[in-house]
């Protein structure tokens, strides 16, 4: 993440082999979503989506953040509000590693699952990104 220059602090990063997997799913299926579980069938974890097969709820779903890569249109995560509430001061790197997750997931079928990495904001990035908190 880059916060020189005065650019906003970001709540959200993907690492290099998670793009790459995001690449080949956008190259078979279309712009993509996340929708960050919060636990129950799927534990906790960041479920891919083609854009508008996960309907969002105003009010029940929050916004986390966009992930930019070259070559993919921009992938906007969600989770629910109330979730969002507890995670507010963490930022999040999406990752995948080898092994089988979620069925509801695009990236099931591949051998590989996404997974979250995560870390407490930073003083001056949590007030940057929550300022009334």
């Amino acid at each position: 993440m880059d916060t020189t220059q005065g650019a906003r602090p970001s709540r959200l990063d993907v690492t290099p082999a998670a793009a790459t997997l995001l690449r080949e799913l956008a190259d078979a299926h279309g712009p993509l979503m996340f929708h960050q579980s919060g636990g129950c069938c799927d534990g906790s974890a960041p479920m891919c989506y083609p854009v508008g097969e996960f309907l969002i709820s105003e009010g029940a779903d929050a916004y986390w953040g966009t992930l930019h890569l070259d070559g993919v249109e921009p992938i906007d995560m969600w989770m629910s509000a109330a979730q969002f509430e507890y995670w507010k001061h963490t930022h999040l790197t999406v990752d995948v590693v080898p092994g089988r997750g979620a069925g509801f997931s695009l990236e099931a079928p591949s051998g590989k699952r996404f997974l979250i990495r995560s870390r407490l904001l930073t003083d001056a990035e949590d007030e940057a990104l929550n300022p009334s908190s």
